[in-house]
């Protein structure tokens, strides 16, 4: 029953965990907009996602690791997320001198169109649990 539950709320888990990790990679483009040689990096979402479902493991930050010998999971490590997921780096419009590739309205227009998908996730999880409420309860 929980197999089956599970996999019900699997593409909209998924889907949530990855916005999220996007999230982060945006906030930290917009942190390190100052920094000398810093790269703006970011993930192809929807190859993200079809490569996350296909492997059909839980999305990261699902599982928490308990003990070292358990498998690591968590934030991106160097040009992979915690899934696997590649960390691609955006090919900046126009060069800065100082090496930053980060582009201040390309990522406060990625970081908005991400939040705003993410609550649209949030959304749509909600109206599956209030629909398995209303089959369990018999549509009362």
């Amino acid at each position: 029953m929980i197999g089956k539950l599970d996999d019900y709320m699997r593409f909209n888990e998924t889907a949530l965990s990855l916005r999220s990790q996007r999230q982060e990679l945006l906030a930290s483009n917009i942190a390190n907009a100052d920094t000398p040689n810093y790269k703006a990096r970011d993930i192809d979402f929807a190859s993200a996602l079809q490569g996350v479902l296909a492997k059909g493991t839980p999305p990261a930050g699902v599982l928490k690791q308990t003990a070292p010998a358990h498998m690591a999971t968590g934030a991106a490590k160097g040009d992979v997320l915690a899934n696997g997921t590649p960390v691609q780096y955006r090919t900046p419009a126009q060069g800065a001198v100082d090496g930053n590739t980060v582009d201040m309205d390309v990522e406060r227009n990625q970081f908005a169109d991400n939040a705003l998908r993410y609550e649209a996730a949030v959304t749509f999880i909600n109206m599956q649990i209030r629909g398995m409420t209303s089959a369990i309860q018999g549509g009362q």
